[in-house]
């Protein structure tokens, strides 16, 4: 019989800046579009980096609705699992933007709960391309993983610039986490 997640105050956090592809963790989180077939920025590295297998695994799920999460092998990354979070496009915050995004990463935490993962990798999830402002984007990825019941011990925030790693610095400045 399965316990389910334990109640916690929440798993170590690490702020990272680099490439999340070489992460060293058990699962790393895509900021997938929804047909889930690869695209820019973060999507597009992963989809390189983890091989054509990763395109033909993923043709058979589907999709995913945004807010969502799908979870894949690794293929060739050094995770072994890619949890693809559909996130949302910012349209100036009243359509639902910040309930979407912070389902995108407690869906991520309750897949990687699936498969026991115990450690995972996030991007700033729906800060490129589709415009949400990475400020209001930070604040609602630290509070979901602060507070979402995980059996996840080690979650590492990935920036991949500046400015990213600066509202995520103060953020876990506050809260008094670690950052690499």
């Amino acid at each position: 019989m399965d316990a389910g997640p334990t109640e916690r105050t929440g798993p170590t956090v690490q702020l990272v800046m680099g490439d999340i592809t070489i992460q060293q963790v058990d699962a790393i989180v895509n900021a997938a579009n929804s047909t889930l077939m690869g695209g820019g920025g973060v999507d597009g590295a992963i989809h390189r980096a983890a091989g054509p297998e990763l395109r033909e695994h993923c043709q058979r799920l589907g999709g995913c609705d945004t807010g969502d999460a799908k979870i894949t092998p690794g293929f060739r990354l050094p995770a072994r699992w890619i949890i693809h979070a559909v996130g949302p496009m910012w349209r100036g915050g009243d359509r639902g933007e910040p309930d979407l995004l912070s389902s995108c990463y407690r869906r991520s935490l309750e897949l990687a709960d699936e498969v026991g993962a115990s450690s995972i990798a996030f991007p700033a999830i729906s800060t490129g391309v589709f415009g949400f402002p990475i400020d209001a984007a930070a604040r609602i990825a630290v509070t979901r993983v602060s507070t979402t019941p995980t059996r996840v011990t080690d979650v590492h925030f990935v920036a991949f610039d500046q400015a990213t790693w600066n509202a995520y610095d103060t953020l876990l400045r506050a809260d008094g986490d670690e950052r690499g």
